[in-house]
């Protein structure tokens, strides 16, 4: 009898030591990490802006982590798919999505984006941020941001804007400069930046609010007219480019905003280790050299900078999407 209770006795111990100290085991995990290869997510098509940016960041990382991070393009309904994809992976730090501002803005404008971008994911970090210009044909009669708001309201809704989709930085950026001036502007839907482009280019739309990657040449060449940029500062590509902010509309900024982000419930030493390979990389002198060519600004952080950043472009653009009307299914 002594013998079975002293077994009895081991064995409950055993329970007792796995039960109990169970976190001595964890801090091994977060060490070891990355045993293998991780995969980073872009949920749009390769060769975009933010497919050129996750390549880049991924190469930086994958050095600093010494494992590959591999970039996977899973495109489809407005980013929605990819998104959706890495907030129903597991929470191992081995599935990462490289997000932008619609991570915020598509669950205000899909119903069944599947995903709510507050709860379903662990922010890395902010990668960047990218400004776009506020551009007008060269047969507008207008030459400041005042002179395009004055204009605006001479004739509500004469005044047409080139859009490339219903979430889309050309088109938000336009609806919250239309709210905050309290004028009309038109949307005219194109299906991408280069058509758009052309037609501005052409005198058959007026207005482009667009990203500066895709017309600084066109800019620097006086082919079309740039009034602003959308960003909270100046670029330092065009330092006396004034914000639309400055020109006459205080406290407008639209900015279209990169990162990183997890599954909800990372461990959290998995995220601080993913933050610092991030950071460490955006301080590259090529990373920041290459970005800054097409007026894209670095923006090392922390991950509560993230989620506080994510918190604010959702309540923004969800008001503006509300008050514009606009849906999927009725595009501008």
């Amino acid at each position: 009898m002594t013998l079975i209770r002293l077994m009895r006795t081991a064995a409950l111990s055993a329970v007792v030591m796995i039960v109990v100290f169970p976190p001595i085991m964890r801090p091994a995990v977060a060490a070891d990490y990355p045993t293998r290869p991780i995969m980073l997510i872009v949920p749009y098509p390769a060769g975009g802006g933010n497919d050129v940016i996750a390549r880049l960041v991924a190469a930086k990382m994958s050095a600093s982590l010494g494992r590959q991070i591999v970039v996977e393009n899973r495109a489809g309904a407005g980013s929605t798919i990819g998104t959706r994809d890495v907030a129903r992976s597991a929470p191992d730090g081995y599935t990462l999505l490289i997000a932008t501002s619609s991570l915020a803005i598509n669950p205000s404008l899909y119903p069944d984006a599947g995903y709510d971008p507050n709860k379903d994911f662990a922010p890395v970090g902010l990668i960047a941020t990218s400004p776009n210009f506020v551009l007008v044909n060269s047969d507008v009669p207008a030459h400041s941001i005042a002179e395009l708001i004055a204009l605006a309201k001479q004739e509500p809704g004469k005044l047409n804007f080139a859009s490339t989709g219903t979430g889309a930085s050309t088109y938000l950026s336009a609806e919250l400069f239309a709210a905050m001036a309290d004028v009309k502007l038109t949307a005219i839907p194109y299906k991408g930046v280069a058509p758009a482009i052309a037609d501005l280019l052409g005198g058959h739309v007026e207005l482009m609010f667009c990203p500066m990657a895709s017309v600084v040449g066109l800019v620097r060449d006086k082919k079309l007219r740039a009034l602003a940029v959308t960003g909270a500062t100046r670029s330092p590509l065009f330092p006396t480019l004034p914000t639309v902010a400055e020109a006459g509309l205080p406290g407008y900024a639209a900015e279209l905003h990169y990162g990183i982000v997890a599954p909800a419930k990372t461990p959290t030493p998995i995220i601080a280790k993913l933050n610092g390979a991030l950071n460490a990389a955006l301080e590259d002198n090529e990373i920041r050299s290459r970005l800054a060519t097409d007026g894209t600004e670095t923006l090392p952080g922390t991950p509560e900078a993230y989620r506080a950043d994510i918190a604010s472009e959702q309540a923004k653009w969800s008001a503006i999407i509300k008050k514009s009307g606009v849906t999927p299914e009725n595009p501008p």
